[in-house]
Formats: structure tokens, C-alpha cells, sequence
């Protein structure tokens, strides 16, 4: 018993790169990873939304998450991803990353909460992974996803 309440206290991570900076996704929201395609511009999008792509007949937007976090733009490379999320079961979203690296496996006594911070990305974290070869970002995939209310 003890050890399957030790499985359910662990998750596990996507670790991808956005220039020199590594962030964890939960496996949980991850339901594709895709090589960088054509991407269909939308007219009147967010500036980092970068258009629509076409999986297996599913039309799906995809967001820069370097111009959502105020990076410069992206630089497409043979690495570059997109990973397919999915928050709810009818609804994906593609976010496009620089490198897909591992998939990590971090206990909560692993991850320190953040704090509030005025930073405007530190809005779209989780919290803070610590493994032998560093720390990992994670990603609050929702707040990263739903667009702030409020912006008339």
C-alpha cells in the first residue's frame, strides 16, 4: 500500500527547451508530439498565435510559447516540436518549442511551489522541478492556455 501511495504522489514531465531554459509539461495534458509543419496564419489572432494546422483531419491552433512568454521569436530548426495539448477531451491546442529532451519523473518533495511574482511569466508556472542535473520549470498548462478575461 505504501508504495502505491508513493506512485500516486509522483508525476511525470515532458522536459522541453525554449532557448536556454528547460520546462516540465505534465504528460497528463501532452496527446501528440509533431515535427514542425506548415502553420496557416489567422487573420486578427494574438501576435503569438501562430495560425492552424491540419492532424488526421483536426484543425488545431498553435501558439508560439516563446512569444507568449516575451521571448524573441522562434527559430525553426530540426528539433523544433510541437507538442499537441489537450485540457478537455474535444478541445487541442498545438504549442510550439524548441527541443523535446526527456520525460522526467519528479516526487512532490521534488517540486518547491512559486510564490506570486510579478514576473508575467512566473504567472504561467507551477512550480519548480529539482533533479541531479538541475532545475525544470513546470508549466501551469491551463493558465498558459486560457486567455487572460478582462482584455476588451
Amino acid at each position: 500500500m505504501d508504495e502505491k501511495k508513493i506512485e500516486e504522489l509522483e508525476k511525470q514531465y515532458i522536459v522541453v527547451k525554449l532557448g536556454s531554459e528547460q520546462y516540465g509539461i505534465d504528460i497528463q495534458y501532452v496527446d501528440n508530439i509533431v515535427r514542425m509543419q506548415r502553420v496557416t496564419r489567422v487573420p486578427k489572432a494574438q501576435p503569438y498565435f501562430k495560425g492552424v494546422i491540419n492532424i488526421r483531419g483536426e484543425v488545431i491552433p498553435v501558439m508560439s510559447l516563446r512569444l507568449k512568454f516575451g521571448l524573441e521569436p522562434d527559430e525553426f530548426k530540426n528539433a523544433t516540436r510541437i507538442l499537441i495539448i489537450k485540457i478537455e477531451p474535444q478541445a487541442a491546442i498545438g504549442m510550439i518549442v524548441d527541443e523535446v529532451k526527456e520525460v522526467i519523473t519528479l516526487s512532490e518533495e521534488n517540486i518547491d511551489r512559486t510564490s506570486g511574482s510579478n514576473d508575467e511569466r512566473s504567472a504561467y508556472l507551477y512550480g519548480v522541478g529539482k533533479q541531479p542535473d538541475g532545475l525544470v520549470s513546470l508549466l501551469n498548462i491551463p493558465a498558459v492556455v486560457v486567455e487572460k478575461e478582462g482584455t476588451i
